[in-house]
């Protein structure tokens, strides 16, 4: 495994700022030390996600095979000055067609990863979801976003604010799996899970509070493996150091962790993009649960974020393969 992202100082939002983009960087040079992800690039017919594509492809991060009508991308190319010479191209008639073709290089093993291009997220998921036709598994879809927060010492994984709108606790659990799941490909070996609330006790009234703690007990069971979980957290218990003491909340969770998993999807979607927008986190989208990676990006995402989505799915593709390699032996 990749060198572990836990830090010897705690993960506290108190902590002075970090450099730059120390953790992004972090992941994006992890990710570079694996060979590129084939990736089918769903119909990639703007400016934004088709330099993306390309820059992924630059940085060796991505072996991109392009789905889209020819026309229209290499227009597209042409007017924005974007080299796609020696792309492999994938031509499809529309967006819907791009997705369904997208979904057909995975299901016959020539892609190991998807990227959403200028469609919309529903019928790109559409696809995927198909049940005679798409990538489910076993485990529920969800959605991940990988923050950079100034101030917090590594990676924020907030799950889910994309995908499931109020997932009932069944699906919460293999949300919680997914995003331990996540934590171990990027790095982080043993992930702190808080379980968010709008408060650190259990009340019957607060549905949230009660599905945290029933969490908590599957994991004490062996239901959900390879993190430790504590819930119900407030946000602030969660993060801060400084707001656990004063709470007198004793955990090896709070004040320090990795994965914060919300209540619901309203709750996650505001606190990433208010870490975004007020506090300045980058951040990388990714769906999992489904065969591959999908690398989930939106129209107002920067460069940045692409890149750092496309290395999220490079460590996700590359944590795959040597599983696959070790149930094999």
């Amino acid at each position: 495994m990749s060198e572990p992202l836990n830090e010897s100082r705690p993960n506290d939002i108190d902590a002075p700022a970090a450099h730059g983009r120390e953790k992004y960087q972090r992941v994006l040079a992890m990710a570079r030390r694996q060979p590129p992800v084939i990736t089918a690039v769903v119909h990639p017919c703007d400016a934004v996600s088709l330099a993306g594509a390309v820059e992924a492809h630059r940085l060796n991060l991505i072996s991109p095979v392009l789905v889209a009508p020819p026309a229209r991308l290499q227009e597209v190319a042409r007017q924005n000055a974007i080299d796609i010479t020696g792309l492999p191209i994938i031509a499809s008639a529309h967006s819907h067609d791009s997705a369904t073709k997208a979904v057909s290089l995975v299901r016959e093993g020539r892609a190991e990863a998807l990227m959403k291009g200028s469609l919309h997220t529903d019928e790109l998921m559409g696809a995927v979801v198909a049940h005679d036709s798409g990538l489910r598994t076993e485990r529920r879809i969800s959605h991940c976003f990988i923050m950079d927060v100034p101030g917090y010492a590594a990676p924020l994984i907030i799950t889910d604010a994309a995908v499931n709108i109020a997932p009932t606790l069944e699906e919460k659990a293999d949300i919680v799996q997914n995003a331990i799941d996540l934590a171990h490909a990027i790095g982080i070996e043993q992930p702190l899970v808080a379980i968010l609330s709008a408060t650190e006790t259990v009340n019957a009234k607060v549905p949230s509070t009660v599905e945290a703690a029933a969490l908590c007990k599957m994991a004490d069971r062996g239901q959900i493996t390879g993190g430790t979980l504590d819930g119900p957290l407030a946000l602030d218990n969660a993060i801060s150091h400084q707001a656990a003491a004063i709470k007198h909340i004793v955990s090896p969770v709070a004040g320090r962790a990795n994965v914060l998993v919300v209540p619901d999807l309203e709750a996650g979607n505001m606190l990433a993009k208010s870490l975004s927008f007020l506090a300045g986190a980058e951040s990388a989208g990714i769906v999992l649960g489904a065969r591959v990676p999908i690398i989930l990006t939106s129209r107002a995402d920067t460069l940045v974020t692409r890149i750092a989505s496309s290395a999220v799915a490079t460590l996700i593709a590359a944590a795959r393969r040597q599983a696959m390699q070790k149930a094999a032996r």
